[in-house]
């Protein structure tokens, strides 16, 4: 599977495009100008199946309504609290954003199992703490994790939003993600990739 990568926005938010032979699944797409959008759209070269929502802060769907203007596929979102979804034109206000909210509810994410669309198969991982409906997608095959907000390097989520808690957060992050194989690549919502191997020996928030 191939991964690319855009760093969007302006909280400089990572959105994946992932390519399984001609199908792509778009994570997280938090485009906020058009030259973001376009560079985007200019790397398809197949049929955009789904797009997945590891959680729904703003940084993580700012780009959505302008991707559904150009293509009707459907958005998957964890189902375990829509606060975050339904409140997001509140949520963009808050940081400056002029944006209204969905006129839409999301397809259910599974918050644990496996799950399937098109030519790609992934495992949930519920990892909350940064955010009440965060999920985390493990990609065996692959030996990859897309983290979102959870993990970065040598960092963490921040966990002072709305049902934030440091506790939570480092719960999910020891028994969700730590328990992955030490080869796994994390794909984090910013910043740079990193390992769980790495992760373990180096993150000074979670040991």
């Amino acid at each position: 599977m191939e991964v690319n990568t855009f760093e969007v926005g302006p909280f400089l938010e990572n959105t994946y495009l992932l390519s399984e032979g001609e199908q792509h699944l778009l994570i997280d797409p938090g485009f906020s100008t058009e030259p973001e959008y376009q560079k985007f759209k200019n790397t398809l070269s197949g049929e955009l199946r789904a797009i997945v929502l590891t959680h729904a802060h703003v940084d993580h769907v700012l780009g959505l309504s302008r991707v559904l203007r150009d293509f009707e596929v459907p958005v998957y979102l964890c189902n375990e609290d829509r606060f975050l979804w339904d409140n997001f034109g509140s949520q963009a206000q808050m940081f400056g954003i002029n944006q209204g909210g969905f006129d839409f509810e999301p397809e259910t994410l599974p918050s644990e199992g496996d799950f399937n669309i098109g030519n790609f198969t992934f495992t949930c991982l519920y990892t909350p703490g940064h955010a009440p409906d965060h999920v985390s997608l493990y990609f065996e095959i692959d030996e990859l994790v897309i983290a979102g907000d959870a993990l970065f390097k040598e960092s963490i989520g921040r966990t002072d939003l709305y049902k934030g808690s440091f506790e939570v957060l480092e719960k999910s992050i020891k028994e969700k993600l730590y328990s992955l194989p030490e080869g796994t690549i994390v794909y984090p919502g910013h910043g740079p990739v990193t390992t769980i191997k790495h992760e373990k020996k180096h993150n000074p928030f979670v040991k």
